[in-house]
């Protein structure tokens, strides 16, 4: 009779632990295609993952790495991934071909795309790249360098006026002097030269011997890293429930590495080691600066840019005709940041301030 007693309690434990267990509410399922391997122009995604944002939120989020075989509009159109990051001028790409991909939220405020010259060279301005070799990863990544040499007299598309160079994903023919002027990302292309031995000296090259030109400063900055989704995952209240809610704690994450940079380096590098720390460093310096301060709020569409990233785009032949409504929506955004007000985050960053990243010979 004792043994029946107690194996009968055991019994409604174990019921009521299931019970508890089965009332505890599920995590929804959701994958966010990035745009390229793990690096920290992904940062905000990494911390949002391994603080337990996105898990806070009721999510199980898979972050899928990107590569050069990998279009995160096609990954998350054909939905393998519910959520993507890319460009905003890709997505404008795929809409004008009939894939309505929707920016939900523009997590970079400026423009990253730099032409680097030397300062030997005299070439101090795009105009003077008149009659010389101009390099560029082409692919889609053209449109801003393009837009700028031809406010100055050039037609980079026909070669006239300027020779252009298919640039591969390395610095070694602007290192070895075999074009005159070569694309560089703030965040990237840019530390690489910086990183490198000058032959000459035997020390690493400095920013004075360059002249970085910033697309942003020369008028035809164009926007950037977007977290984005299609039309018809958004055509459920439930979908952009879930929406508000990635938006959310995304948006959480990259609050979180403008104030601690070092700990988000930590988390790039644990999501995958595929470049050094002290690069990666430099990156999350960088990207931070394209983020904040931020006018609007961050992941709030600046109507403005996007308007001057979409007449570019035009103009330039990077899509056939004008972007439809609904290319971008702030609606979802708005929520979420709302939301992080709620919380005393700020979402502004108007005291914001890059830190001093000093670089070491191949970013180590």
């Amino acid at each position: 009779m004792r043994k029946w007693v107690v194996g009968a309690l055991v019994a409604a434990v174990i019921a009521a632990m299931a019970s508890t267990a089965s009332a505890k509410p599920s995590l929804t399922n959701i994958s966010i295609q990035l745009q390229w391997v793990p690096q920290a122009q992904f940062a905000g995604y990494y911390a949002a993952l391994d603080l337990g944002y996105y898990k806070a939120a009721g999510l199980n989020v898979k972050l899928l790495n990107g590569g050069p075989q990998i279009v995160p509009g096609q990954v998350v159109a054909s939905g393998r991934a519910q959520f993507g990051v890319n460009w905003l001028t890709a997505l404008l790409a795929a809409r004008d071909t009939g894939t309505n991909l929707v920016d939900i939220a523009q997590v970079f405020s400026r423009s990253g795309m730099t032409e680097l010259t030397w300062k030997s060279s005299g070439i101090n301005s795009i105009a003077k790249m008149k009659d010389k070799k101009v390099a560029n990863w082409l692919g889609g990544d053209q449109y801003e360098l393009f837009a700028a040499l031809t406010k100055n007299g050039m037609d980079p598309a026909h070669n006239k006026g300027v020779t252009i160079v298919q640039q591969p994903f390395d610095m070694g023919l602007f290192i070895n002097h075999q074009v005159d002027a070569a694309s560089a990302m703030t965040y990237n292309e840019l530390a690489q030269v910086l990183e490198t031995k000058n032959p000459k000296t035997g020390k690493l090259f400095q920013l004075s011997d360059l002249n970085v030109l910033k697309m942003q400063n020369v008028g035809t900055g164009m926007l950037e890293d977007n977290l984005f989704s299609t039309e018809s995952y958004l055509a459920s209240k439930a979908h952009q429930q879930i929406a508000e809610k990635v938006i959310g704690a995304t948006l959480a994450g990259w609050i979180y590495c403008r104030d601690h940079a070092a700990q988000c380096v930590g988390f790039t590098l644990k999501a995958g080691p595929t470049l050094p720390r002290g690069h990666q460093m430099w990156m999350m310096n960088q990207i931070n600066q394209l983020i904040w301060p931020s006018k609007t709020g961050i992941g709030i569409m600046d109507r403005a840019a996007y308007a001057q990233t979409a007449k570019l785009l035009l103009q330039f032949g990077g899509i056939k005709k004008a972007p439809t409504a609904g290319a971008y929506r702030t609606d979802l955004a708005a929520v979420a940041v709302a939301g992080l007000k709620k919380q005393g985050l700020d979402v502004y960053g108007k005291s914001y301030k890059p830190i001093v990243v000093k670089l070491t010979p191949g970013g180590k």
